[in-house]
């Protein structure tokens, strides 16, 4: 009994040992499948996380492509238009460039960009800071590569190299317009007799041409198969926008590149030397950079007092209101810039031989002389006459009243629209109503003659020449 008593005993406390041995064991077990069952949800709620994230970063990516997409297809509903220039300085034609640049660049149908083959120079006209400028020279680049990379649809080309425009008008990607500043007169002067009829000839083959000049644009350009659209310049100034000279100042203004051989300023120096003896408190302003030439003659006709360079002057404005009578004894001109200043201001002009730029009329006192003396003695007149200089004056005014910025940049937007579109140059005379009175062909043989006249005295080499050569360019 008592050897059963001691086996039982120990059968119980082992069994009882077992068993809660058992029960530590399964404790133990419960408690790692507690811990592995909080892994696996910590890990499980760590690729919820992760998946969660990667899918808000997709619906951000997505969200940015939408708007660029957004934005990039409303930029390619835009139009790109680029000028093209050799540079944006001191000309004529790099302010038209500049003016209307920063009329345009508050256009919300276009893209513009201004082109220049040189780098960014001193003194150059101002232009809207979201105008996007590209420099060929200075990235290194060339006209063909720029267009591509900024997807341009329209070029304004206002470089005349006659071997660039036949590239250009090669170039299937765009359309192009060729801005011929003055081709006949400018050229024949440039190179005098030994010209080149590479670039009108160039032109012949352009698409769209615009010209500046009445006489080529209705008259010359239609000889030559050159159909094209006359464009005015925009206004330095608006009318409304100053207050014209009194005129009651002796003084008398040149205003363009002095450095510039065909500007000519050395007659009006010159004639000076006369006007002086009759009106001795006249002076004349040289709106122009310096140039030592000119310096130097001044020097040598003792006119230091009465004959002043000014330098530079983005805004000659301060000059002009001063001014009482302006000489201009440009070689050739175009549209010219100065021309409009000036008579927005109210002044007299005296041109020598300039009677075909469509700015001529009202104002002006032309003549068909390079003579200093002839210009002195005009000069003289007017001057002296307070009333004559004053209807002058009045007539100078009254005929830019007309003329606007507001409908100079209509035309060009409504021309980029419509060559955009599909325009045939054919349509042209249909595109907008004509601001100025077209020239009849006894009116253009008119001015033929008189230039043909002056051709011969300033160039003896072309006293052969004929108007009927000079018609289709056969000057050598």
């Amino acid at each position: 009994m008592n050897g059963y008593k001691v086996c039982n005993y120990f059968f119980n406390n082992k069994y009882n040992q077992l068993i809660n041995n058992d029960k530590d064991i399964n404790h133990e077990n419960e408690n790692f499948i507690y811990d592995n069952e909080l892994e696996q949800k910590k890990e499980l709620k760590k690729e919820l996380l992760i998946k969660r994230f990667i899918k808000l970063i997709f619906i951000v990516i997505l969200i940015i492509i939408l708007i660029l997409s957004i934005f990039n297809h409303s930029n390619s509903d835009k139009i790109n238009v680029a000028f093209y220039n050799y540079c944006i300085r001191y000309g004529g034609i790099e302010r038209v460039t500049a003016i209307l640049l920063n009329y345009f660049y508050k256009e919300d149908n276009f893209n513009f960009y201004l082109i220049t083959v040189s780098g960014i120079l001193e003194g150059e006209y101002s232009i809207p800071s979201n105008i996007k400028r590209i420099c060929l020279s200075e990235q290194k680049t060339n006209i063909y590569r720029a267009i591509r990379m900024e997807k341009i649809d329209i070029l304004i080309n206002n470089c005349d190299d006659p071997n660039e425009i036949i590239k250009l008008n090669k170039l299937n990607s765009i359309k192009v317009i060729h801005c011929t500043h003055s081709v006949f007169l400018y050229r024949i002067y440039q190179h005098f007799y030994h010209i080149e009829n590479t670039v009108y000839q160039a032109y012949k083959n352009c698409k769209y041409v615009l010209a500046l000049v009445p006489l080529e644009n209705d008259y010359l350009f239609k000889i030559w198969g050159i159909n094209s659209l006359l464009m005015e310049n925009p206004l330095t100034f608006e009318f409304n926008s100053v207050v014209p000279s009194d005129l009651s100042q002796k003084n008398i203004i040149m205003m363009g590149r002095g450095n510039d051989p065909a500007k000519r300023f050395e007659l009006g120096i010159i004639s000076m030397k006369n006007i002086v003896k009759v009106i001795p408190e006249s002076t004349m302003y040289l709106i122009s950079s310096f140039c030592e030439n000119l310096d130097k003659k001044i020097q040598s006709l003792n006119l230091e007092k009465n004959v002043k360079i000014t330098g530079f002057q983005k805004n000659p404005g301060i000059y002009l209101k001063n001014a009482s009578l302006h000489i201009f004894a440009s070689l050739s001109e175009a549209y010219p810039m100065v021309l409009a200043e000036v008579k927005i201001y109210g002044i007299p002009s005296i041109l020598c031989g300039l009677d075909y730029v469509i700015l001529a009329k009202g104002g002006t006192v032309i003549i068909y002389d390079d003579d200093p003396d002839t210009i002195a003695k005009e000069a003289i007149k007017i001057l002296k006459d307070d009333e004559y200089r004053k209807k002058l004056g009045n007539e100078a005014r009254e005929s830019m009243k007309n003329l606007s910025n507001e409908i100079i940049v209509k035309k060009w937007l409504k021309l980029f629209l419509s060559i955009y579109n599909g325009l045939d140059p054919s349509s042209y005379s249909n595109l907008f109503e004509e601001s100025y009175k077209r020239i009849t062909e006894e009116e253009a043989n008119i001015i033929l003659n008189n230039q043909l006249n002056l051709l011969k005295k300033r160039i003896p080499d072309l006293k052969d020449l004929t108007l009927e050569k000079l018609k289709n360019y056969e000057l050598i």
